[in-house]
């Protein structure tokens, strides 16, 4: 297969995956308007897609590539349709199935977002909040799991308190649930400017999710690349 060919093979991968997502859209009700508002951005996440592996670690540094330098205050919407196309990209069909439920996908963006704190103002307020019962199992559970796969304290401490900003931007949320999650994750990656830090804090939330919602096999998503790309 010539390079020419590869290539045309891989914008099919990609042009097949954004056709079976629009598809389900549609099927959900979705107009034109909200297609071209999710095509004007999948336009340049496929474009970095191409000829690479269908693997969770690239597609978020294909994320990452496409949305820095635009406004932030559009992440969370950028970020929500990366996570609805990742399943047909990757042709993960349970993922799918469950879109197709309505697992995990919004056709009318939730309109709520957590209080407009900046990272020190929320950084400072940690130590002086206080969790519920439900949350702090869930920290305690996802530390015990952390210590368990050797981590050091020094990194157990900084992935605790990046769970608890996380916990802190959910409290105005109207609801506990899986939804509302995700919002906050995606409001808050803006606020983090390094790339590095922005990187660390999602891996948590892919970690930490699975104890926040009581998954008894959470402590098998630590430190694995194959954590489903929700976030």
């Amino acid at each position: 297969m010539t390079e020419n060919q590869s290539s045309m093979s891989a914008i099919s991968r990609e042009t097949e995956a954004r056709d079976a997502y629009f598809k389900l859209l549609a099927n959900k009700g979705a107009d034109n308007q909200a297609l071209n508002e999710r095509d004007k951005f999948l336009q340049k996440l496929m474009q970095e897609l191409i000829d690479k592996p269908a693997d969770g670690a690239v597609y978020r540094e294909a994320i990452e590539k496409v949305i820095e330098g635009t406004e932030k205050t559009g992440w969370a919407f950028k970020l929500s349709i990366a996570r609805e196309y990742y399943p047909f990209w990757i042709k993960d069909i349970k993922g799918i199935a469950a879109m197709n439920a309505g697992q995990g996908f919004e056709l009318d963006p939730i309109q709520w977002q957590p209080v407009d704190y900046s990272l020190k103002v929320l950084w400072n307020m940690l130590d002086k909040e206080k969790f519920s019962t439900a949350e702090v199992w869930a920290m305690k559970a996802y530390a015990l799991a952390l210590k368990q796969e050797g981590a050091e304290q020094s990194l157990i401490d900084t992935r605790i308190k990046l769970a608890k900003l996380l916990l802190v931007r959910l409290r105005t949320a109207p609801e506990n649930n899986p939804k509302y999650y995700r919002i906050g994750v995606g409001a808050t990656c803006p606020l983090f400017e390094l790339r590095d830090t922005r990187r660390l804090f999602l891996a948590v939330v892919r970690e930490f999710y699975y104890f926040w919602i009581g998954d008894p096999d959470a402590a098998k998503y630590i430190n694995n690349e194959h954590t489903p790309n929700y976030f």
